[in-house]
């Protein structure tokens, strides 16, 4: 299975991705401003693979203006009526439909790695003003919970993907792996938790692409294994979900300006 087709899958899973994702914690969007330098509020965003809006909605909740911009139909026509205070034009992380030092902010919550980021990153660096600042995240697993690990291990085996490794990069390997060598990077890890039906956790676990781009009927038994599982082990219908948001940040200087491409024509 390509990336391209796993980053395709989520068109057919709009409403069940607006359902079932998490959000973002508050200390999250603190924690670009601090290494940012500057607040959200008052500052022109682009948010990168905007999705059904659930980071737009929050960086707008912060007073930013905010642009979103999704490749999927399905996904940004639900990015419209979930934020619609928010202009959504089509569009994707490596060729960004917006013109040059026209943000001060990009960022990209949970989609960066859908990305090239030789591509991407010049991009980035094309469409910030001078001390904007690209911030890219992710709610990761929490490996040190048991239920949420093994639930991991249970997705992989199914999908035939490998397992992620619960060994966590250091902040060099990750700077690297993110593609942002060579940029002014700040990088910040927080743990935070939320509490939902066990409806929604499966259809959060049932929007992630690993998933969705199985056969219909095995991704139903696969979620229907999971429901009784843990319906097994939560006896209350209520589950406690735990992620480790991964945050980094990269200022951009004029130095690193000169590493960008063309301009939007």
């Amino acid at each position: 299975m390509t990336t391209s087709s796993r980053a395709q899958s989520f068109n057919s899973a709009a409403a069940e991705y607006a359902a079932g994702r998490p959000s973002y914690p508050p200390e999250l969007f603190d924690a670009i401003e601090e290494f940012a330098g500057r607040g959200l509020a008052g500052a022109r965003v682009a948010d990168i693979g905007a999705g059904t809006g659930i980071a737009t909605a929050l960086l707008r909740g912060r007073g930013a203006e905010v642009t979103a911009v999704e490749p999927g139909a399905e996904m940004a026509a639900r990015c419209r009526r979930e934020v619609p205070s928010v202009p959504v034009v089509r569009g994707d992380g490596n060729a960004l439909p917006l013109a040059a030092t026209s943000h001060d902010f990009v960022t990209y919550a949970q989609s960066w790695h859908w990305t090239d980021p030789a591509v991407a990153v010049p991009e980035a660096l094309r469409v910030l003003r001078t001390d904007g600042a690209l911030a890219i995240w992710w709610n990761t697993t929490a490996f040190d919970v048991p239920w949420i690990r093994a639930q991991h291990l249970r997705i992989a085996h199914y999908s035939g993907t490998k397992p992620k490794s619960a060994a966590r990069p250091g902040d060099a390997e990750a700077i690297r792996l993110a593609g942002l060598t060579g940029l002014r990077v700040a990088r910040r890890r927080m743990h935070w938790s939320r509490t939902v039906s066990l409806d929604t956790h499966l259809a959060n676990i049932g929007s992630r692409s690993a998933l969705l781009v199985l056969d219909d009927n095995r991704r139903r038994t696969f979620l229907a294994e999971e429901h009784r599982l843990l319906g097994t082990a939560f006896t209350d219908d209520t589950i406690e979900e735990t992620y480790l948001v991964d945050l980094l940040v990269a200022r951009v200087s004029g130095r690193a300006r000169s590493r960008s491409g063309r301009d939007w024509r």
